[in-house]
């Protein structure tokens, strides 16, 4: 078996430009890495090995199309795409075949970039599980509801990967699968023709295995070069060290690991500093959870209204909860959400960055669930950019992360900060 798919996709593309691997060799390595670990791991929802190399070889006979020229990626199947299956998660949607490309894949194909086949997601990016297996440990969930996008880069099957986060679902499956989750600032990456849940929150996102991949695919996708991470920072970083009000929700081994992460960025030499978000963001939790739970009811109106048998009782329990929030509580959390986003400039003062937790712990053991996107929460409704980057391992090997977060719009720097503190701390 070939190992050209453990490169990073930086590194491939830069092999691929140069002529020293050809983009076919790279697919048919990913496709022998499906092939041997699929039925442990169990990442994609469909896979066209065919049309891979077909895409593959054609990258290889022409001039190339930009930053992901040749590379091999995954869709979340939240995602439309135009010549293979979407189904959403959800049995509803079963061999449903839309008719065109979300934006971000047309874009991701015009740079270049080879679609292998669509990934798992939980039930429409909800919190009922699909099939997939965390590849640290099949008994552990890889977390939701990017689900196979996490699980797929995490074992060397595809380099790059879309997720989608409304709560946590790029953040918590790349901490617990061990891999990079970029959660770009709100609308950084184009949401056209992708499963709505929550217009407020809905974000879309890359997964790789180092934030210069991450970086790589969604410079591609929305035209912003600054993205690309090249270089080291110019000026001395500062870092805010941010528990957040849900800290005592923590455990062990991200207490562990955050309080080590703390004291290696101030040995090598980094500036930080404890930051206590205002009083006010102690409510931004319930204020993200009523938010989600209103809109997802009304996104979801047609399957609630006209396909309710077919929906998970989890997700039918999620319906009804929304539809109980009354409009007054759905515009209070509103206006607290836009109250802190105008606050949060002052947080970032004396720092560039924070870093907080990704998730309580390490992946939990169980397939039932997919974990809690508690330390998600807050920063998913105050629309900054967050990146996820493994710094330590639990008990058994599982991985344990943190995110890096930036202020709103400074996503260059965020993942320039994020790059250089996973060096240190990885």
């Amino acid at each position: 078996m070939g190992s050209l798919n453990t490169l990073s996709a930086v590194e491939a593309a830069r092999q691929i430009a140069a002529k020293k691997i050809t983009s076919e060799a790279l697919v048919g390595d990913c496709l022998e890495r499906i092939a041997a670990r699929e039925g442990d791991v169990a990442a994609w929802e469909y896979l066209d090995r065919d049309a891979a190399l077909e895409q593959a070889r054609a990258a290889d006979a022409g001039p190339s199309r930009g930053l992901l020229h040749g590379l091999p990626l995954g869709v979340k199947d939240l995602i439309d795409t135009v010549d293979t299956p979407t189904a959403y998660g959800s049995p509803v949607y079963a061999g449903h075949r839309p008719a065109w490309d979300a934006a971000c894949v047309a874009l991701a194909r015009a740079a270049g970039g080879i679609v292998m086949g669509k990934t798992v997601t939980t039930e429409f990016a909800a919190f009922y599980p699909g099939k997939t297996r965390n590849p640290h440990h099949p008994g552990h969930t890889p977390g939701g509801s990017s689900s196979g996008s996490a699980a797929a880069v995490a074992d060397y099957m595809v380099p790059l990967a879309f997720g989608t986060q409304t709560a946590g679902s790029v953040i918590r499956p790349a901490a617990y699968c061990g891999v990079v989750g970029y959660k770009p600032s709100f609308g950084l990456i184009s949401r056209v023709g992708i499963k709505a849940l929550s217009d407020t929150l809905d974000t879309v996102g890359t997964i790789a295995r180092t934030v210069p991949d991450a970086a790589l695919l969604a410079a591609a996708v929305s035209g912003r070069a600054d993205l690309l991470v090249e270089r080291p920072l110019a000026t001395p970083l500062r870092v805010g060290i941010c528990r957040t009000y849900e800290w005592k929700q923590a455990l062990p081994e991200t207490v562990n690991a955050f309080e080590r992460a703390a004291e290696k960025l101030a040995a090598a030499g980094i500036a930080v500093k404890e930051i206590k978000l205002p009083p006010t963001y102690a409510n931004l939790v319930q204020a993200q959870t009523d938010i989600q739970l209103v809109e997802q009811s009304q996104s979801l109106a047609h399957e609630r209204l006209t396909h309710w048998p077919q929906l998970s009782a989890r997700l039918q329990g999620i319906l009804e909860a929304g539809l109980q929030i009354a409009p007054g509580r759905y515009d209070a959390a509103q206006t607290l959400a836009r109250n802190c986003r105008r606050s949060l400039t002052d947080v970032f003062t004396d720092c560039d960055v924070l870093l907080a937790p990704s998730a309580p712990g390490a992946a939990p053991a169980g397939l039932a669930m997919t974990g809690d996107p508690l330390f998600s929460r807050i920063w998913t409704l105050l629309r900054v950019p967050c990146v996820s980057i493994p710094v330590a391992a639990a008990a058994g090997g599982l991985p344990v992360g943190l995110q890096v977060i930036g202020a709103f719009g400074s996503d260059a720097q965020t993942l320039a900060a994020a790059h250089s503190l996973h060096q240190v701390l990885r």
